[in-house]
């Protein structure tokens, strides 16, 4: 985690994490930021947060399957296209979608103004994912769909080329 997260001291008991506006870490990958506000190291690696940010017209993920967690997701603002196996779900403001292991799903921002959700991992394993494919972009090489391919397979995520 960042600076900003501020926990108790040892011996008073369980750590405490405070993340305020502004602070966690920035991932940003293309026209997605990405803000972790829980890595999993304050929580036994149990649970990530996140907050994502996605401009107008944004492309998701290719369609994928997670083999070892959940993903939530929950729209704060703008309108999120969810689309699981062939059903394409619009996801407005309010709306929270669960993801279970094994499901095919990728989203996108198909509007013209920008979508922010919250996002959650049961457990954090997938969190690592975004800051590899960060550090794609950060070598100068381009973020291509082989490139995720390659990240997501270190995390236990699969395409989903078959959407049955």
């Amino acid at each position: 985690m960042t600076e900003e997260a501020k926990t108790s001291e040892p011996g008073t008991g369980p750590a405490v994490s405070v993340v305020g506006p502004g602070g966690g870490e920035t991932i940003v990958l293309g026209t997605t930021r990405m803000r972790v506000l829980e890595d999993g190291s304050h929580t036994g690696h149990r649970l990530a947060i996140a907050e994502s940010v996605l401009a107008p017209h944004t492309q998701g993920p290719p369609q994928h399957r997670h083999a070892q967690h959940d993903e939530g997701f929950y729209i704060l603002s703008g309108i999120v296209r969810f689309t699981v196996g062939d059903e394409d779900h619009d996801a407005t403001t309010g709306t929270l979608v669960m993801v279970p292991p094994g499901t095919p799903h990728t989203f996108a921002n198909p509007t013209d103004q920008p979508a922010v959700m919250l996002s959650t991992f049961t457990p954090d394993l997938y969190v690592q994912y975004f800051r590899d494919l960060q550090k794609v972009l950060a070598d100068g090489r381009p973020l291509t769909p082989q490139a995720n391919i390659d990240a997501m397979s270190r995390y236990a995520t699969q395409p989903a080329t078959d959407p049955a």
